[in-house]
């Protein structure tokens, strides 16, 4: 047994790597979760790994069930890609990718993912930024008295009029509602009910695991209890949020209550808030939640078990 022992210590002094067998060294990577039950936040404003870039907008790669899925590409195709290959993220092995919406700090790494993975699936909103139609609306008000020179389409407007796209190529799938994407994963579509962003339709991803529902979110611009209602239309039991919660600007009386909500109505127990929560909701999700708050800064990797 001392023999024995004695190799294991040698063997540790050898290494000096802090591998998990030499006890107190342990890597915090070597504690991380199997590469298909996790979710790697790959472009956020803030984080504690001062190899990977900073940069306003959102990127999470999920693996989980067999199944990598891309959700958003961040604020900038370059900041983008250097995070991917600090990270060691292999994007053409990806199932599919969720664009949340069109706005362009969840948008503008698709010109990088397309160069190395021009095929995949990408599933988006039904948004005239991704070849969807241009507003019915704006050919409702027409007017018979105009010479047909002077009228849209001659006066013959066609029933659909695609909109034009920066991403010529892409497989884009758009989403008008509920859709399951692979077994265990689905999209849900709101759109806000408010002054801001009311033309802005939005996906959010949901994941089904045996501990409840985890809700991926880019920014919740139709707000979050809106898009928790449309996956408890389903099934009520949601154990976890992850993402933008668009409180950027909010005052603090309001993110107290929602944060109350979330915890107490909702029955959230894990929140992993990132990008435009905001700081006021950081702190105050930290505090209410406790050991249920989950840091989510760039290069964080969280447990989806």
């Amino acid at each position: 047994m001392n023999q024995r022992m004695g190799l294991l210590i040698a063997l540790c002094v050898a290494l000096a790597t802090g591998a998990s067998a030499c006890g107190a060294g342990t890597l915090d990577r070597a504690a991380a979760p199997p590469g298909d039950q996790r979710l790697t936040i790959l472009v956020d404003a803030f984080g504690s790994q001062p190899a990977l870039r900073q940069d306003w907008g959102y990127a999470a790669l999920v693996e989980y069930g067999g199944k990598r899925i891309l959700f958003d590409t961040g604020n900038d195709p370059a900041g983008f890609a250097a995070n991917v290959r600090q990270l060691g993220v292999e994007l053409t092995r990806l199932d599919a990718v969720v664009i949340s919406h069109r706005h362009g700090d969840h948008t503008a790494g698709l010109h990088y993912l397309l160069s190395v993975n021009p095929d995949v699936r990408i599933y988006v909103p039904d948004d005239e930024a991704f070849g969807g139609p241009t507003p019915a609306i704006f050919f409702r008000q027409p007017e018979p008295s105009l010479p047909a020179s002077m009228r849209y389409f001659n006066g013959a407007v066609p029933e659909v009029v695609p909109h034009g796209s920066a991403w010529t190529g892409a497989q884009f799938i758009r989403v008008t509602g509920p859709v399951e994407i692979a077994p265990g994963f689905r999209l849900v579509r709101n759109i806000s009910s408010g002054p801001q962003f009311t033309e802005t339709p939005e996906l959010s991803l949901v994941i089904d695991t045996p501990k409840g529902q985890i809700v991926l979110a880019g920014c919740s611009h139709p707000g979050i209890e809106r898009i928790l209602a449309s996956v408890a239309q389903r099934n009520p039991d949601i154990a976890m949020v992850v993402g933008g919660l668009h409180l950027v600007t909010t005052a603090r009386p309001e993110v107290e209550r929602l944060a109350v909500a979330l915890r107490d109505q909702w029955k959230i127990r894990r929140i992993a808030p990132g990008h435009c929560s905001g700081e006021v909701t950081f702190a105050v999700l930290k505090r209410l939640f406790g050991g249920g708050y989950v840091y989510a800064g760039v290069g964080t990797i969280i447990d989806l078990t």
